[in-house]
């Protein structure tokens, strides 16, 4: 049975990687969600910035809340 509240809105958590643990809410259960966390720059030209970039795919076999998405070793 799936929990999904009127909004669409519902549980999720990412699994290993460098935000293992973390909880939010989804909209609609995307398959695919990118975390990005900033990386330390020495002289950049203004407005660059450098973020180093992790993928975490939906696991399908969860389908009541919370969702499960695991880290994608293999991603660019």
């Amino acid at each position: 049975m799936e929990t999904a509240d009127v909004t669409g809105r519902e549980a999720a958590v990412l699994d290993k990687g460098p935000a293992d643990g973390l909880r939010m809410e989804v909209t609609d259960r995307p398959p695919v969600i990118q975390v990005a966390y900033p990386c330390q720059v020495e002289d950049a030209p203004r407005g660059v910035r450098v973020e180093a970039v992790y993928v975490y795919r939906r696991d399908y076999t969860v389908t009541d809340e919370p969702l499960r998405y695991g880290f994608d070793v293999a991603s660019p």
